[in-house]
C-alpha cells in the first residue's frame, strides 16, 4: 500500500508491501533499483531509512519512505528516472491532489510515460502553474478522467479481435457495436456541452499522432508482405488525404489497345475517389529503400530501379486505359461501387492522376538513406512525372504527417480554430 507524504520540503512515498512480506524490496535495491506501484523506481539513495533484519523479519509489515519528488518555488520536481522516462516532472504545489490516479491508470498503465512518448523532444514535464508550457491543472485531471478503464480495454480487446477475425467466424456478439454504444455513453455522462475549437483541435492532434506513430511502428517493424501494406495504408489514406472520400478495389477498365480489333477486361487494383466524384488511382508497393535508385550509375546518373520504372508504367497504362473509356467508364463504375460512394455522387473521368507509394528515402533513426547526389536524381525523377503521377516514399508520408501536426499545433497555441489557415 502507498501513500504521498507531502511537506514544504517534498514528497516522500510510504511503502508497505502486505502480501510478499519486506524483503524482497531490499534484496532488489541490492542489485541497483526497485519498481514500486508498478510505476516508480527507486534506488538504494532514494530510500530514507533501511530497516533492521529484525524489522524485515518481523510479522509487521516495515514502511519504506522513498523521497519522491523535492520541492522547488513553486513545483514539486520529479527525476525523471524514478518515473522511467527522460524527462523530469515538475508539478505545482497548489491545486494539485496526491493520490495513485496521478501517476497510474487502470491495468498499471503509467500516464506519465503515455505522456512522455508524445513529447520526445521535452526536457521536463509540467503539471499546473504558470509556465507557459504548463499542461493546466484542469486539462490533466481530465486526461486521467478519460483513460480506460477496466471495462472499456475489455471491449476495446474483444472489438480488436472482431475485426480481424469477424470475417472468418460469427461471433456470437456484436462486440464491435456494444464497445460503440459503451463509448457513446461515457461521452454523454462526461459533458452534454459542444466541444470548443481548442478541444476540437486537440482531438485532430491526437487522431494525426496516433496515424503517424502508427505508421512509424509498422515501418520499424518491417513484417509486412505487399498486399498486407495496401490493406494497412488504406485505412489510414483517407485521414492523410482528406479530399478523398471513398476507396475502391478491383476497378474494371477495357484494354482496346494492346491488341487491335479485341477488348481485354482489366482491372485497377486501387483507386480514389475525391469529394467531388473524380478517380485517382495509387499504387502501393513495400517500403524498401533500394527500390527507388539503382546502386550503380548510368553515365554519371542515379536512375530508377526496375521496381520504381515498373510501377510508373504500370500507373501510366491504368491512366490511359482509364480516360479512354469515357461516359461508359464513369458510369459502370459509379453502378458497381454504389454502396462504397457518398449518396448521389456520381464517378468522373477527368484528367486521373496517379499515386505511387513506395520506397524509403530515411533510415529508421531519421537520417538520410541518399547522399546528396542520389536525392538530386530521385526528385529530378519525381518532378519528371509530377503532372500525372505523385511519386510519394513512406518518409514523405510521415514528413506529411509531421506538417500537419505542426500546423494543428499552432493553430492551438494561437487560439485559433479548426478551419483557420
Amino acid at each position: 500500500m502507498a501513500e504521498y507524504k507531502v511537506s514544504r520540503s517534498g514528497v516522500v512515498l510510504e511503502y508497505r508491501a502486505t502480501l510478499q512480506g519486506n524483503a524482497w524490496i531490499m534484496d532488489e535495491l541490492k542489485t541497483g533499483e526497485v519498481e514500486i506501484s508498478s510505476v516508480f523506481t527507486f534506488t538504494p539513495d532514494d530510500l530514507l531509512e533501511k530497516p533492521t533484519q529484525e524489522e524485515i523479519k518481523d510479522d509487521f509489515p516495515f514502511t519504506y519512505r522513498f523521497r519522491l519528488a523535492v520541492a522547488g518555488p513553486s513545483h514539486y520536481f520529479i527525476a525523471g528516472r524514478k518515473l522511467g522516462i527522460d524527462q523530469d516532472v515538475l508539478i505545482a504545489k497548489s491545486g494539485v491532489e496526491w493520490r495513485r490516479k496521478l501517476f497510474v491508470a487502470e491495468r498499471n498503465i503509467s500516464i506519465f510515460k503515455r505522456i512522455a512518448k508524445l513529447i520526445l523532444e521535452a526536457k521536463e514535464i509540467v503539471i499546473g502553474g504558470k509556465r507557459e508550457d504548463a499542461i493546466p491543472i484542469e486539462a490533466f485531471e481530465d486526461l486521467i478522467a478519460r483513460f480506460p478503464n477496466t471495462y472499456e480495454m475489455d471491449r476495446y480487446a474483444e472489438t480488436r479481435v472482431t475485426n480481424i477475425i469477424g470475417e472468418y467466424i460469427e461471433p456470437e456478439r456484436d462486440f464491435r457495436e456494444q464497445y460503440e454504444t459503451y463509448l457513446s455513453r461515457r461521452k454523454s455522462r462526461r459533458s452534454d456541452t459542444p466541444l470548443h475549437a481548442k478541444e476540437l483541435l486537440t482531438t485532430e492532434i491526437e487522431k494525426f499522432q496516433f496515424v503517424r506513430d502508427t505508421l512509424k511502428a509498422w515501418l520499424k517493424a518491417g513484417d509486412k508482405s505487399e498486399d498486407q501494406w495496401q490493406k494497412a495504408l488504406l485505412s489510414i489514406l483517407p485521414l492523410i488525404f482528406p479530399k478523398y472520400v471513398a476507396v475502391i478495389e478491383k476497378v474494371p477498365i477495357e484494354d482496346r489497345y494492346t491488341t487491335p480489333g479485341k477488348i481485354h477486361h482489366r482491372e485497377i487494383d486501387i483507386a480514389l475517389v475525391d469529394v467531388n466524384g473524380n478517380i485517382d488511382v495509387i499504387e502501393i508497393k513495400k517500403p524498401e529503400a533500394d527500390i527507388l535508385l539503382r546502386k550503380t550509375l548510368y553515365r554519371g546518373n542515379y536512375v530508377p530501379t526496375g521496381t520504381l520504372s515498373g510501377t510508373i508504367m504500370q500507373a501510366e497504362k491504368y491512366l490511359f486505359h482509364l480516360s479512354k473509356g469515357g461516359l461508359a467508364s464513369e458510369e459502370k463504375i459509379t453502378q458497381k461501387f454504389r454502396k462504397l460512394l457518398p449518396p448521389n455522387l456520381r464517378i468522373r473521368i477527368t484528367n486521373p492522376k496517379a499515386m505511387c507509394i513506395l520506397g524509403r528515402d530515411r533510415k529508421d533513426n531519421g537520417h538520410p538513406a541518399f547522399d546528396e547526389g542520389q536525392s538530386a536524381d530521385l526528385e529530378v525523377i519525381k518532378r519528371k512525372y509530377a503532372n500525372m503521377i505523385d511519386i510519394i516514399t513512406y518518409d514523405d508520408l510521415l514528413h506529411r504527417l509531421d506538417n500537419i501536426l505542426a500546423s494543428l499545433k499552432r493553430r492551438r497555441a494561437n487560439g485559433l480554430d479548426a478551419t483557420t489557415l
